[in-house]
């Protein structure tokens, strides 16, 4: 019987392994590490950016729990578990909250029973599967036995979408969108260079030279992913922007590198 894995190709960097390195984890191989260190080589705020975008998901998972009532989640391209993960947060507002996490990293699903930890009164479940695949996310057991599309569902794309270059990157988000009833929210976080971009520029080049190329998009480009879904206030903002908490750490913009907003399916 094979291993999840067998699957890894240890000679070449994944992007959830790098996050994973940069962030102080455990769960990565030597050409990670050389990555994520040439890659703060170039913009030494890495680390912070990372951080950051982690956090923005925390307050985006909450409020959508707390102030609008969602009590299912679909987290697309989930990463490593680092505590606390989606459920953990949703399920603190909601124990009965249900969250379907999907990404396509062997690691990750070797770590899967980490995730699925959650609360007795919710459900967790961990999809093997890559955003470029939307059928098999939708059409997975897990998607089908947690998830009811005939109540709104919150569907996370944290981080992700930079991986996915065009002409995909519009259609598998409506992909995914589309199936979702009225009510259900889209909470998504994209990369630019609009603050730094010599150095994310840079840290671009990097990921490319690693075999996995970025697509950064200008404040425009990423509103427009949202088109047709009414925007929560404050709107598309750099992350750390978007409803920070009262004991916000005090973060510069040149930083950030990652646009992020919450939107409503009319």
């Amino acid at each position: 019987m094979t291993s999840p894995l067998d699957r890894v190709d240890t000679s070449k960097a994944h992007s959830a392994r790098v996050y994973d390195y940069i962030l102080g984890g455990k769960d990565h191989y030597p050409v990670d590490v050389e990555a994520g260190d040439a890659m703060c080589r170039h913009w030494p705020s890495l680390p912070v950016h990372m951080l950051e975008n982690r956090r923005f998901m925390h307050r985006a998972g909450r409020f959508l729990a707390r102030e609008k009532g969602i009590r299912q989640f679909l987290d697309i391209g989930t990463g490593l578990p680092t505590a606390p993960n989606l459920h953990e947060v949703v399920q603190e507002v909601a124990p009965e909250s249900r969250v379907v996490y999907v990404d396509n990293d062997p690691i990750v699903l070797t770590h899967a029973r980490a995730l699925l930890q959650g609360t007795p009164q919710g459900a967790t479940a961990y999809v093997d599967a890559d955003m470029h695949d939307p059928e098999a996310i939708l059409n997975s057991p897990e998607f089908e036995a947690l998830l009811d599309v005939g109540e709104p569902v919150g569907l996370m794309i944290i981080g992700v979408l930079h991986f996915i270059l065009p002409p995909d990157d519009r259609r598998l988000v409506r992909r995914l969108l589309d199936p979702l009833p009225a009510g259900s929210h889209l909470a998504m976080t994209i990369g630019t260079a609009d603050f730094a971009p010599e150095e994310v520029g840079r840290v671009a080049q990097e990921y490319a030279r690693q075999n996995m190329p970025m697509a950064l998009r200008d404040l425009p480009s990423t509103t427009s992913f949202f088109d047709g879904l009414e925007i929560v206030e404050p709107g598309v903002t750099q992350v750390h922007r978007w409803r920070p908490g009262a004991a916000q750490r005090r973060v510069a913009d040149r930083d950030i590198a990652m646009y992020g907003a919450v939107a409503r399916k009319p």
